[in-house]
């Protein structure tokens, strides 16, 4: 015996708004797991470096300090430094210390632009990399600055010789966000059709 039309419709009435706060906190635990890892990957950054971006120094740096938001894993900290010609300069071991690392230089630096690339790891386990330029123009050299021919922007070199591996992309975690929500409306869709087709 199939229940009266008035009252199926009234069952659906009731039903609806279950089904669509059920829907809503589906989505909102499936947000929550997958967008906490997209700030803490992003916040942390580098705030200020020794020498600075797009500095000109009167002399030749024997170190490169760099600081950064929050503090850094010190198994996981690499800082390059390359001349305009993308070539790898030595340096020292980094030495970390809470949100800061530094390296010494230890080539002595000719007048011309060098590019400092760096990649590292919060204690938080995400990475963050990056590079910027800085030129030495010492006026007692007697030579003058090599600019190089690209723009401010790193070399590929120099950002290929720290990049390795990495967290999860923003692309991913919106992806995953994407795919909560057709989920979710899937359903929702697929409980409507059942209920018309019920009537």
């Amino acid at each position: 015996m199939t229940a009266p039309t008035g009252d199926r419709t009234r069952c659906v009435r009731l039903l609806r708004p279950a089904a669509v706060r059920l829907g809503a906190a589906v989505l909102a635990v499936v947000v929550a797991l997958l967008i906490p890892a997209a700030p803490a990957w992003a916040h942390n950054s580098l705030t200020a470096s020794t020498p600075a971006r797009d500095a000109t120094l009167p002399s030749a740096p024997t170190e490169i300090a760099l600081e950064f938001l929050q503090r850094l894993d010190p198994g996981f900290t690499t800082i390059v430094l390359t001349d305009a010609a993308s070539r790898k300069l030595a340096t020292g071991e980094p030495v970390v210390t809470g949100a800061r690392s530094t390296v010494p230089v230890t080539d002595t630096l000719p007048n011309g632009r060098y590019t400092v690339a760096y990649r590292v790891v919060s204690t938080d386990g995400h990475p963050v990399q990056g590079s910027y330029p800085f030129t030495v123009a010492d006026p007692t050299s007697g030579a003058a600055p090599v600019a190089d021919a690209g723009t401010s922007a790193a070399t590929p070199s120099a950002v290929a010789a720290v990049k390795s591996g990495g967290g999860p992309g923003a692309g991913v975690l919106v992806a995953g966000a994407a795919l909560a929500v057709l989920v979710v409306v899937a359903a929702g869709l697929r409980w409507r059709v059942g209920n018309r087709q019920r009537r």
